[in-house]
């Protein structure tokens, strides 16, 4: 933020944070006024930029198993529920996702869960895959522990919406969010998709070659940078 904006892609990189803070101002402002509908919506696009991260972190610290990972996050914040006992619990369909069925109170304890979740692993060095593990239950169980001190419903016990995300965003042109569509000019949008691209994609490739270069699996690399394996090839 302090470099020479004569550079372009200073500029353009200033431009870019510049855009992405008052894009968080205003939606913090506006997020209480949102529908429900348009409250889940928003959250569950959070949940699923925060998962990847998660993801990836996890992997640079060792997970191998993220099936076990994403439960012993599960656990700690539903009192020993794993993913499938959520489902079932919700009593969902063959292949919905639990996430996608989930109102935003429930959201909000996921997406805080996993965001302390990515914090902490980043502080961590030379951990086994079963400390990351313990790491994510903990916190799940801490979340869990600060929302029934604060007299608030543990998520178990939050209804589970008559409506899917992916029925809502099927309703929709994209599942857009009436309230927010107007916050950015299209000069901002523009440069804002354009730098959030590159940089994204530099950052995967980036942790890719190093996932690859420690010997992981082709597949679980894919997976946790959502780069394909042609993509990947050209990394070798």
């Amino acid at each position: 933020m302090n470099g020479d904006p004569r550079k372009k892609v200073i500029a353009d990189a200033q431009n870019y944070f510049a855009v992405q803070t008052r894009k968080q101002e205003i939606t913090e402002e506006e997020y209480e006024r949102l529908a429900e509908e348009n409250k889940r919506l928003f959250r569950r696009r959070k949940t699923k930029e925060e998962n990847k991260l998660l993801y990836a972190i996890a992997i640079v610290k060792g997970v191998k198993k993220l099936d076990e990972f994403t439960n012993s996050g599960y656990r700690g914040l539903y009192s020993g529920e794993d993913a499938n006992a959520i489902f079932k619990r919700k009593k969902l369909r063959y292949r919905e996702d639990i996430l996608d069925n989930m109102g935003s109170e429930e959201l909000g304890a996921n997406i805080f869960r996993i965001s302390q979740t990515e914090a902490q692993l980043r502080k961590q060095n030379n951990i086994s895959e079963a400390d990351a593990n313990t790491i994510h239950y903990d916190i799940g169980k801490n979340v869990r522990d600060a929302i029934i001190k604060n007299g608030n419903l543990p998520p178990e016990k939050l209804p589970t919406p008559i409506k899917s995300i992916k029925e809502i965003e099927n309703e929709r042109k994209g599942g857009e969010i009436p309230e927010l569509s107007d916050y950015m000019s299209e000069k901002e949008m523009m440069i804002e998709e354009s730098l959030k691209e590159n940089i994204l994609k530099n950052e995967k490739l980036n942790i890719a070659k190093s996932l690859i270069n420690d010997g992981l699996d082709v597949k679980i690399v894919c997976k946790a940078t959502g780069l394909t394996e042609k993509e990947l090839e050209k990394l070798k």
